[in-house]
């Protein structure tokens, strides 16, 4: 292959106040196209992480990974080794004899990581492979803690059984790990260096960097005969990965005569629908929907203690943020029946043309239960008298969803004329038994959206160590995004009133079935995190609204502070990449460059 550069596998120095050891101990990537000063990709932050492992008590123990080797696989991908600890480095007794392997063709997307087993009752502290294409075979050599050196060979990485017994070796004989002289990023641990093509390499820094906007593409001239042709002229905005988007301007027409034929040059501004951060100090889990040509927003109200449901209603979305705003209260505190605290996450859907709210709340003891309430026919959002009482979601049997543990954060969709609930479940929260919050997905009745129609899949639990932190085992706050191809649930993971908040997502072909776990792919980073957007910290618990430019956004809640602050709600556009895959990073900045904000256009009036 013609090399253009190289790529660097490492972990990182863990800080505990602000890349914890969760973190810290999973691989990152870094590129360099000189093999002399290397940049940190995906800005740094952990891209392959350890899986945790289950024990019988269906606990949860949280993994890391040091170590790690990168090495070309016959096929022309890659592999990528790692001794698999504890999350804090520590050696980790139930991966005695193995090491972790991801294989890749692109180094984009992963297979799912699996253990080798070398055959040797030791603790592996050191691992490298190399391809022999003579012998058809890799070499695996390999080191345990007392230093003892190994070799076992494989002819198929996707056939784990056919690995050989270990042997002895005299040496590792590893490559020299990094030359002399280079500049590798901040807290570095580094592996190992691999060179790449020129073309995996542009795919890379694309892929792995923030995209942002280098220019705007306008019609050399266009024919118009009034000032709503011009304005329907819009601006195609490209992005660094060759991706476009196409943007309204606000043109400046008061110098054309449109009852005077001529060719005319005007200016405009390319307009962007931006909100500034923080939007909505203590409201978390926002929604926002548009139903009869109004907008509605609702959040779990941390200014209440997380008591009511309360909603705005406006003619735009900046309106329903304006000084001045109304806020209803559409759901009290009740106890008669049994509506008591933890008014969390709720989420309007339509569903078959009908307005429902889902949401979870408790009784007098702690314990919240998805339920959901309906808007009664011609009834207003904003009033309390306009909804049906909350029915607490049920099996296809009739029981209740969940008796011994607690639901929350249910949402819906509609695929290929079916439907589905998914929704978050957990079990002995609190003491040594937690299962940490767990997704479920399930079919469901659209005539009755609180009945399930099949029996709960699990879909997803927190096993990567982004998910599993700051003493927070979560997966929680589903929503889904369905385009002409896919079906992606974003969720959120990690410390959900902390910094290290983020948005994981899952992806499926949209024909399918979403009931089959094996359908789906987890993506193992992040698709935001307190590294994505500067002046945000623990971004989650998203939801998505179409604006009425037709754009896909995202509205989340984050932390202006590090520590201490507020959750507060957030939105920007969604953007496809040039893959069609959403983006959910871009910041405003990133979306639209002020520089060009200003085009200008040459017009003819016939």
């Amino acid at each position: 292959m013609c090399n253009s550069g190289s790529i660097l596998v490492y972990t990182r120095t863990p800080n505990p106040e602000n890349y914890p050891s969760h973190l810290a101990n999973s691989i990152h990537f870094a590129y360099s196209d000189d093999g002399k000063s290397y940049t940190a990709l995906n800005q740094n932050y952990g891209i392959l992480f350890a899986l945790a492992t289950v024990d019988l008590n269906n606990v949860i123990h949280a993994k890391g990974l040091k170590r790690p080797y990168i090495f070309s696989t016959a096929n022309g991908g890659f592999g990528i080794l790692a001794v698999k600890t504890n999350f804090d480095g520590s050696v980790d007794p139930e991966s005695k004899g193995k090491i972790l392997l991801w294989l890749t063709t692109d180094l984009i997307t992963f297979e799912e990581q699996v253990l080798l087993d070398l055959h040797e009752n030791v603790e592996v502290d050191e691992a490298i492979c190399h391809y022999d294409a003579a012998e058809g075979k890799y070499y695996i050599d390999w080191r345990d803690l007392d230093g003892n050196c190994y070799r076992n060979t494989i002819s198929n990485l996707h056939d784990l059984n056919s690995i050989s017994a270990a042997e002895p070796l005299s040496d590792l004989h590893a490559p020299t790990r990094l030359p002399d002289g280079i500049e590798i990023p901040e807290g570095a641990l580094p592996g190992n260096i691999i060179p790449i093509s020129a073309q995996l390499a542009a795919k890379l820094q694309v892929k792995w960097s923030p995209l942002q906007s280098v220019a705007v593409e306008l019609p050399d001239c266009v024919s118009v005969s009034s000032a709503a042709d011009v304005q329907a002229v819009k601006a195609k905005v490209i992005y660094s990965d060759g991706s476009t988007v196409l943007k309204p301007v606000a043109w400046e027409t008061d110098a054309i005569d449109f009852y005077q034929p001529g060719t005319y040059s005007i200016t405009g501004t390319v307009k962007q629908e931006k909100y500034n951060f923080p939007l909505a100090v203590g409201y978390a889990d926002p929604v926002i929907i548009r139903w009869n040509d109004q907008y509605y927003y609702v959040a779990t109200n941390d200014n209440v203690n997380d008591i009511g449901i309360y909603v705005r209603k406006g003619n735009t979305v900046a309106d329903l943020f304006a000084e001045g705003y109304t806020e209803y209260l559409i759901l009290d505190q009740d106890e008669s029946r049994g509506l008591v605290q933890t008014f969390w996450a709720p989420e309007f859907h339509v569903v078959r043309g009908q307005l429902y709210l889902f949401f979870a709340v408790s009784g007098k003891q702690w314990g919240p239960q998805c339920h959901v309430m309906k808007l009664k026919e011609g009834g207003e959002i904003t009033d309390p008298n306009s909804w049906t009482d909350p029915i607490r979601v049920v099996r296809k049997d009739g029981t209740y969803l969940c008796e011994r543990g607690i639901t929350l954060d249910m949402t819906y969709l509609e695929v290929n004329g079916k439907s589905y609930v998914v929704w978050s479940e957990r079990y002995h929260i609190g003491n040594p038994l937690d299962s940490g919050s767990m997704l479920y997905i399930a079919a469901v009745d659209p005539e009755q959206p609180w009945q399930l129609t099949s029996d709960p899949v699990l879909l997803s639990r927190p096993l990567y160590g982004w998910e599993n932190i700051q003493g927070t085992i979560n997966n929680e706050g589903p929503y889904a995004l369905v385009t002409d191809q896919k079906v992606y649930i974003a969720y959120s993971g990690g410390a959900a009133n902390g910094y290290t908040y983020a948005v994981g997502l899952l992806s499926i072909d949209k024909d399918k079935d979403l009931l089959d776990v094996r359908n789906w792919y987890k993506r193992p980073t992040p698709a935001l995190s307190f590294y994505s957007v500067a002046g945000e910290y623990g971004p989650g618990h998203n939801a998505f609204y179409i604006n009425e430019h037709g754009d896909v956004m995202i509205t989340y809640h984050a932390e202006p502070t590090m520590r201490g602050s507020k959750r507060c709600t957030a939105i920007r556009r969604v953007h496809f990449d040039i893959d069609g895959e959403p983006r959910l990073d871009l910041s405003p900045e990133r979306d639209l460059r002020s520089d060009l904000a200003q085009v200008a256009l040459r017009v003819i009036v016939k």
